[in-house]
């Protein structure tokens, strides 16, 4: 995790799809899921390539146990590391606030 810069989780985590699965293993509270127990409506090849991502940036680890592949998220490093980003990630905004729009300019 030392090794891994900011720009790498942030860039990681610029995706939607891998933004919820985050959020869906932050919900799993420390257990570790099965690829097919985070509910996405992708194709298996887009939910491996997300989870590679994930675990190319040092946000996820995963693990063998059987025939399952078993992942978690790295919570302690990330939050020795980078403190605060898993409490963002767990706040969800979706849209809900009223957005002012931005001033026009005049010529």
């Amino acid at each position: 995790m030392r090794e891994i810069p900011l720009h790498a989780i942030m860039q990681a985590l610029a995706d939607p799809c891998r933004v919820a699965i985050v959020r869906e293993l932050l919900r799993a509270k420390g257990r570790a899921l099965a690829c097919n127990q985070v509910r996405l409506d992708i194709s298996k090849a887009t939910r491996s390539h997300h989870f590679e991502v994930l675990r190319a940036a040092g946000i996820i680890h995963t693990q063998m146990e059987g025939t399952k592949c078993l992942t978690s998220l790295r919570t302690k490093e990330l939050n020795e590391y980078f403190p605060g980003l898993l409490k963002l990630i767990s706040i969800r905004n979706e849209g809900t606030a009223a957005r002012k729009p931005l001033p026009s300019r005049s010529p």
